[in-house]
């Protein structure tokens, strides 16, 4: 397929690609931002006991019913319990334990008494005031009962649920395999940031774009580095990754121009899907498969690049994760200050939105990396739209 729209573009794409499915067993503090493979309920309730809220001392409340300031009850101080030790024995009538916050309430205590309201000598322990059934007392399953379902299969662990798997005493946990998507440029003019700057070379910009842009998604591409334009090792360096990834994005050699070899790496490999959107700018896009991998191919472009990643690659990674917040959303805004240019075909131009309005910066060329910093969305302008006015309300993409 040749010259198809965006929306066609995205659902090729989609219909080749599946949610993972494969799981993992990680160490709980490597599962953060991970996805949960399976439901999660609670083993058991939490607190696994009843205990304390406060430092004190605690006892059946019918030995204080009738203490007043003027006739404290006297209870017999018998032991003292801390946070994680265990008062392994019943508490008879008449007697008190000392306890701290979070100490199990021991068999026959029904209340806690603030340590500051009493007054303790010896092995006595003088109570000013009556104390009702179950006064200060914490119940087992407070938090979480037994057998509720804490989360399900396919959330994305947060700290938050990092806490909570962890105070049910999960130790490791089954989530699903990462995407694996190994990333590369083309060309031979382009050079790797700290090598000298030469004639008619320029600094690999595109990796770093979407390295960046991965990892701040999540994911952890694999960095293969810069592809010669020569067609039978770029493409030897691509079938090598096809067995190790679920998606192989590349930048550069996808126009027309005599350097443009993804256009014979695909020959080589695989089956062409389709070269070329109708959108501006990043039209020459190439999408194919090898091996029942896919492979998106982004225009070298760094805006381009940019653009197409957001458009054609973003909804891919979503279905291969299960993240629909990954999702292209889009809202209206209204443009603050114009856009000169008439727009025959589709275009995206980089904008900065905020609260309903949106603005476009001066330089917006697909070569143009500088402008882009700070922009957080696309305006996104029809076919056949002439120069806008501001005040014009406009269609934006949400980054």
């Amino acid at each position: 397929m040749q010259d198809i729209s965006l929306e066609q573009a995205v659902e090729v794409l989609l219909e080749q690609v599946g949610p993972i499915r494969e799981t993992e067993q990680v160490p709980l503090m490597e599962a953060l931002g991970r996805t949960l493979a399976e439901d999660f309920s609670a083993p058991f309730d939490n607190p696994p006991f009843d205990r304390s809220p406060l430092d004190g001392y605690t006892f059946d409340s019918r030995a204080v019913a009738s203490a007043t300031p003027q006739a404290p009850a006297r209870l017999r101080i018998i032991g003292e319990e801390c946070a994680g030790q265990f008062f392994d024995r019943p508490v008879p009538q008449g007697c008190a334990v000392r306890i701290m916050t979070g100490g199990a309430i021991p068999s026959g205590c029904d209340c806690v008494v603030r340590q500051e309201d009493v007054a303790a000598e010896g092995d006595t322990l003088s109570v000013p005031l009556a104390l009702h059934h179950l006064e200060n007392y914490c119940f087992a399953g407070e938090d979480i009962r037994r057998g509720t379902m804490l989360m399900r299969g396919g959330t994305k662990i947060t700290a938050a649920h990092l806490a909570v798997l962890a105070s049910m005493g999960c130790a490791r946990v089954n989530v699903i395999r990462p995407v694996r998507i190994a990333l590369a440029s083309t060309g031979d003019e382009l050079l790797q940031p700290g090598e000298p700057l030469r004639p008619g070379r320029i600094y690999n910009s595109n990796l770093y774009l979407l390295a960046g842009r991965l990892r701040e998604m999540g994911f952890a591409p694999k960095i293969l580095g810069i592809l010669p334009d020569d067609c039978a090792e770029a493409a030897r360096a691509v079938q090598a990754e096809l067995d190790q990834s679920d998606l192989i994005l590349t930048t550069g050699g996808v126009s027309v121009g005599k350097k443009d070899i993804m256009h014979g790496v695909v020959r080589q490999i695989g089956r062409r899907l389709f070269w070329r959107v109708c959108m501006k700018p990043g039209a020459p896009a190439i999408a194919y498969t090898a091996d029942e991998t896919l492979g998106i191919a982004l225009s070298g472009n760094p805006f381009a690049a940019c653009a197409t990643f957001e458009l054609l690659v973003r909804p891919v990674l979503a279905k291969l994760s299960g993240r629909d917040e990954l999702l292209v959303r889009r809202v209206q805004a209204v443009l603050t200050n114009g856009f000169s240019k008439p727009s025959p075909g589709r275009r995206f131009i980089r904008a900065y939105y905020e609260a309903g309005k949106v603005r476009i910066p001066e330089q917006h060329a697909s070569g143009s990396l500088f402008s882009a910093v700070g922009c957080n969305a696309f305006v996104e302008i029809p076919a056949g739209t002439g120069p806008l006015e501001p005040g014009t309300k406009v269609g934006v993409v949400l980054l």
